[in-house]
């Protein structure tokens, strides 16, 4: 049995971080900037205005949604467009036929688009200290929410990459959904402050579940469970686990 092609791995992986490195700072930039402007207005007009939810200050609160915000996007953003450019070059047929496996090769996108989007959630974290006193009661739960939402939702973009046409078709999950539904699940406010049947209907929103575990860790409340949170997170990535391995069994858009 053949062991785990390691080079082959790192050649992606490395091509992947050195086009992020081609455009370092407008990677770090953006974050810092969209961060201070949220804090500004949200923390400061909105949250001057506003109690406490939960204990926590509306500033700190504000954190974990924006920190995971930024996750999702660029997690999806990141592996989508990797995957997506050998196809639109054609030499996507190239790593096709290279000596190395659909799970080296998703292995290396993959890795690649987490790493990117971890990084910036670290650079948001760190910027958000200069506004608020953040508290982490559970860190390494911190550390595993980070992660694993990074790696899914660096598969769910891997996945779109390979679905899409076009590079409108690259934005579409994104900006018409993964973004509207974390507004709507709970990134700048709790749940429990909607009436029904609107606090009801936010519990069929998958964000919700992925901005409550990932608060919970920080500040240790929520607005479900945190085990029900990392059963949907893990759920999740054995689903999108499953459609990669679909899409390289039946060669979906990638061999014809």
């Amino acid at each position: 049995m053949n062991g785990i092609n390691l080079r082959g791995i790192w050649a992606i992986y490395r091509f992947e971080m050195a086009r992020t490195l081609r455009t370092l700072w407008q990677s770090v930039a953006t974050p810092v900037i969209t961060t201070s402007l949220y804090f500004i207005v949200f923390g400061g007009a909105i949250g001057s205005r506003m109690e406490t939810i939960g204990g926590v200050e509306y500033g700190a609160f504000l954190v974990p949604g924006l920190i995971m915000l930024t996750l999702l996007t660029q997690s999806i953003s990141n592996a989508s467009i990797g995957i997506y450019f050998p196809k639109f070059t054609g030499t996507v047929f190239e790593l096709l036929s290279a000596p190395i496996s659909a799970f080296e090769l998703v292995v290396g996108y993959v890795g690649a688009a987490a790493t990117k989007s971890v990084v910036i959630g670290i650079i948001i974290l760190l910027t958000s200290t200069y506004f608020v006193d953040l508290r982490i009661d559970h860190p390494l739960a911190m550390v595993a929410f980070l992660l694993l939402t990074s790696i899914t939702f660096s598969m769910l973009g891997f996945i779109i990459g390979v679905w899409a046409k076009g590079f409108e078709q690259l934005n579409f999950v994104p900006a018409l959904l993964v973004t509207p539904l974390t507004f709507l699940g709970g990134a700048f406010y709790s749940i429990d402050m909607l009436p029904e049947p609107w606090h009801t209907v936010s519990l069929f929103n998958p964000v919700v579940y992925l901005v409550s575990g990932f608060r919970w860790s920080f500040f240790g409340v929520g607005d479900v469970s945190p085990a029900l949170s990392l059963g949907f997170t893990a759920a999740f990535l054995i689903l999108c686990t499953a459609v990669i391995a679909v899409i390289f069994r039946t060669g979906y858009r990638l061999k014809n």
